[in-house]
């Protein structure tokens, strides 16, 4: 695998930081949490994280910092805490 794959696109990262950004201004956020989950699942996978069925992403704002983003993603398999960091593979912790 090349080590391209497994780092985190800044243009990802500013996409999901747009998407949830505005969803706090929307009513219904369902396409939001799809394109988190979306975002979050598949930078898993690159990682060789097994994520085959994600349900929810939800921002761990307690975990995340300037230059890192945190999110709490359950899949069928597993709950994972994910620090995107751009242009770096991300900090993946197995929490269940």
């Amino acid at each position: 695998m090349a080590i391209g794959a497994i780092r985190i696109s800044g243009v990802w990262l500013l996409a999901l930081a747009a998407a949830t950004g505005t969803a706090s201004a929307q009513s219904d956020s369902s396409s939001t949490d799809d394109a988190a989950e979306g975002i979050v699942s598949a930078q898993l996978r690159a990682q060789g994280y097994p994520c085959s069925a994600p349900h929810s992403a939800e921002p761990d704002k307690g975990d995340s910092s300037p230059g890192e983003t945190a999110w709490i993603i359950t899949c069928d398999n597993a709950t994972y805490r994910v620090k995107l960091v751009p242009d770096q593979a991300a900090k993946v912790e197995q929490i269940d």
